[in-house]
């Protein structure tokens, strides 16, 4: 028995481009031609092209099963790491389904992960924005250090006072904050060593990376605070970025 082309497409539940693809990579045998040029399918065509379709179904690729061929053996290797890809990606997609089932107990936000939700609640939106941006660029470690300081970096005065700095503040009023800023910091840095270490060696050393950073806080942060936070980093001894 033989099909045209169309025919032997609808029997496999296919289209005809798919049978050509077939063919350009050389799983599908050609078929004989007519002498008007016309191609013929036979049962072993038909045999071969459901067996692939059956295969793609299942999960395994098409170089996967160019590598099979038409052999007779049971495909058992191929299968295997096919059922093992499928096991990891069953437990990733578990994993999901926990991290869901949490943000909808907890109403908990999508644009960071489970654990960092609870701790960036009752921040101010900018500093909840800059911890977003970090979270996608902060190692795990560093990410749970920044966040494990962030309750004493903001347990005083003067971040209090950066958060509420007008846009209008004066050099005056910058150079104030900025002094009492840096000693805050250098206090968090000699109590909360291990942590200020620990973020520091996640940081990004790439340059793309360090740029999202700088640009993101130069976006978050009016002109009058960016410039507290240059003085800042000038008086404790440290090299201001551009944060344009």
């Amino acid at each position: 028995m033989v099909w045209s082309p169309r025919q032997l497409a609808e029997l496999a539940d296919t289209s005809r481009r798919t049978v050509r693809h077939y063919h350009e990579l050389g799983l599908l045998p050609e078929p004989r031609r007519q002498s008007n040029g016309y191609r013929l399918y036979g049962v072993a065509h038909l045999i071969r092209l459901l067996r692939i379709r059956r295969l793609t179904q299942l999960g395994l690729t098409l170089p996967q099963i160019a590598v099979i061929g038409d052999a007779d053996e049971h495909p058992a290797t191929a299968l295997r790491a096919l059922d093992a890809e499928l096991a990891v990606t069953i437990d990733q997609l578990q994993q999901t389904r926990l991290e869901l089932a949490d943000m909808l107990h907890r109403a908990a936000p999508t644009d960071l992960p489970a654990a960092a939700a609870a701790q960036v609640r009752g921040l101010p939106e900018v500093e909840r924005a800059l911890v977003v941006v970090l979270s996608r660029l902060l190692s795990d470690d560093a990410l749970e250090a920044y966040l494990d300081l962030l309750a004493p970096y903001r347990d005083h005065t003067a971040v209090a006072a950066f958060d509420s700095l007008a846009v209008d503040a004066d050099l005056q009023q910058q150079h104030e904050l900025a002094a009492r800023l840096a000693g805050h910091l250098r206090a968090l840095s000699t109590d909360r060593s291990d942590l200020v270490r620990a973020v520091e060696v996640g940081l990004p050393t790439i340059s793309p990376a360090k740029r999202t950073v700088q640009r993101a806080i130069g976006d978050l942060y009016h002109p009058a605070q960016l410039s507290v936070l240059t003085l800042t980093l000038e008086i404790n001894g440290a090299s201001p970025p551009s944060f344009e």
